[in-house]
């Protein structure tokens, strides 16, 4: 495969059912040792396996190296089992005629079996350094064709100490091609937060088994580069069982195919009818975007709910789109005496005065399924807890960015914000579990990784990275789009916590069918060439 067409894929070798598992750190070893103990699978034979496939990924990344003669690989290998994955890789390179330079950080006495049989193994080809001896090296004006980092895997839990985090830097400035193996040291697994210094990105991670979710949240999306999973061996099938806890799924195409479908023989009103409310006059544009972007999804129906004196203003620019006057909480309540309305946004432009207040409350009421969005959520800013006692065990979608986040639950905020020294780090998947409980309801917290999470603790994330990275959605309007898709799909009877997750995905499609200069309205027009290509998807 040519290099530039590897560099854009975000790869994964392998998927659960319908989404990728991502395993903490403390799964991740769970799910090995139930492997140990049922005999499946032997703790040196995933080491081999691991080494070979970081070889393998740096032939696929970088294919001008087969060409190459002789070229030359430093390789920091730690005291565990990530830098017995390093001896393995080291001895592989060697076997196809490159130069090696390993060393290791750390005391041989305190390796585990495996990877002291990964060291023996090495030294019957070469010698092992000292980080000194490597440092050194590196001094001489060598420039190394490619560093392998196997100093810390996903087990780390304190901050690299400053030597081998000097050492590490190092390395990557040095040398032409990074790889970091399972995760970039420095990095906490569970959370992408950094403990202590702050690494520097690597161009390609190769990690086993499974993505943890540090790969994406928080400096992991920045620092990982590209992320290859290669399959060792271990049946993920089994990973819910053996993992301890809940697990957290990666959003990807094959859980959204579905949305692609309708039956031959239905009618609009089989698909729902989402009702979304506007402001006044000056402020529609919002509630326009989202009410389109829900049409476009498969609601059957998607009406309008507008203040008489902007009813003139949404009447000029609709056409698809119906348009009902809601002056009050008493209109809406009479909106909402016909069932067939089976979903609500209430949020995008609304305002921030007694009748959205006053809409907002009815609505909560209504026990319809919701999606409460930027004004929905700022209403509430000075007394949060009133919302999140109203929204308790309703079918309801909180879609804060980090900014309402921190407005409707401080402590979270805070709790991610701080520096953290050991980990497991607070994450903003931990925030979002715990406001997902506070709430009694789906909470979405938007961004590059977008977290959604469900009372109980059952959540995804959506990485909008990689190849899949959509920076141009950073624009006015785009999160109202997402609203409208939220409420969309609630209107076609989908459940909040899955509407919620499909809803990113295709909202991170569109915006990347568009590209550079994306604005707001553009996303629900590219919406048909995204539903094509799901239903055209084997």
């Amino acid at each position: 495969m040519p290099r530039e067409k590897v560099a854009d894929c975000l790869k994964f070798v392998h998927f659960g059912k319908n989404m990728s598992n991502l395993l903490t750190g403390s799964q991740m070893r769970a799910v090995e040792q139930a492997a140990f103990a049922a005999g499946e699978a032997h703790g040196s034979e995933l080491m081999e396996r691991a080494g070979e496939a970081v070889v393998r990924e740096i032939y696929i990344a970088w294919p001008e190296l087969y060409g190459e003669k002789a070229p030359h690989v430093a390789i920091l290998a730690g005291p565990g089992n990530n830098g017995g994955d390093g001896f393995v890789v080291a001895r592989v390179l060697a076997e196809r005629g490159w130069r090696v330079s390993v060393a290791l950080a750390g005391d041989r006495a305190r390796l585990g079996p495996d990877a002291a049989q990964a060291l023996a193994l090495w030294e019957a080809q070469g010698p092992v350094l000292t980080p000194e001896q490597l440092t050194a090296r590196l001094g001489d004006d060598a420039v190394p064709d490619l560093a392998v980092d196997a100093l810390f895997g996903t087990g780390l839990s304190r901050p690299v100490s400053q030597p081998w985090a000097a050492l590490v830097a190092l390395l990557a400035r040095r040398a032409r091609r990074r790889v970091a193996v399972d995760i970039v040291s420095g990095l906490c697994a569970d959370s992408g937060r950094v403990l202590g210094a702050e690494p520097r990105a690597t161009d390609l991670t190769v990690t086993f088994h499974s993505a943890k979710p540090g790969h994406f949240l928080a400096e992991g999306g920045e620092l990982t580069g590209r992320l290859v999973v290669a399959d060792i061996g271990l049946d993920s099938a089994r990973d819910a069982a053996r993992a301890g806890g809940r697990i957290v799924s990666l959003v990807e195409a094959r859980a959204c195919r579905s949305l692609a479908e309708k039956p031959v023989l239905g009618h609009k009103f089989q698909q729902g009818h989402a009702l979304v409310l506007t402001g006044g006059p000056g402020q529609t544009g919002a509630a326009r975007l989202a009410a389109r972007a829900a049409l476009r999804i498969g609601a059957g129906l998607v009406t309008l709910g507008v203040p008489p004196a902007a009813q003139q203003e949404v009447a000029c620019q609709v056409t698809a789109l119906m348009l009902r006057r809601i002056a009050d909480a008493e209109a809406l309540r009479e909106a909402l005496a016909d069932p067939r309305i089976n979903a609500l946004c209430l949020g995008p432009g609304l305002g921030l005065d007694a009748r959205a207040r006053a809409l907002v409350a009815l609505a909560l009421r209504a026990q319809r399924p919701l999606v409460l969005d930027a004004d929905a959520l700022s209403l509430h800013a000075d007394e949060p807890e009133g919302l999140l006692a109203a929204t308790r065990g309703k079918p309801v979608v909180l879609t804060p960015h980090s900014g309402e986040f921190a407005r409707l639950f401080p402590d979270l905020a805070r709790a991610m914000r701080a520096t953290s020294s050991f980990g497991p780090a607070y994450s903003a998947l931990d925030a979002a579990r715990a406001a997902a409980d506070r709430a009694g309801c789906v909470v979405l917290l938007k961004g590059a990784a977008t977290v959604i999470a469900a009372p109980g603790g059952a959540a995804r994330i959506h990485a909008a990275l990689g190849a899949r990275a959509a920076p141009w959605l950073a624009t006015a309007g785009s999160g109202d789009v997402l609203a409208g898709l939220i409420a969309g799909l609630l209107a076609r009877g989908i459940a909040p916590f899955d509407a919620a997750s499909q809803a990113a995905w295709v909202h991170v499609e569109a915006g990347r069918r568009c590209g550079p200069g994306l604005i707001a309205e553009d996303l629900p027009e590219a919406l048909p060439q995204v539903l094509a290509e799901l239903a055209a998807t084997p």
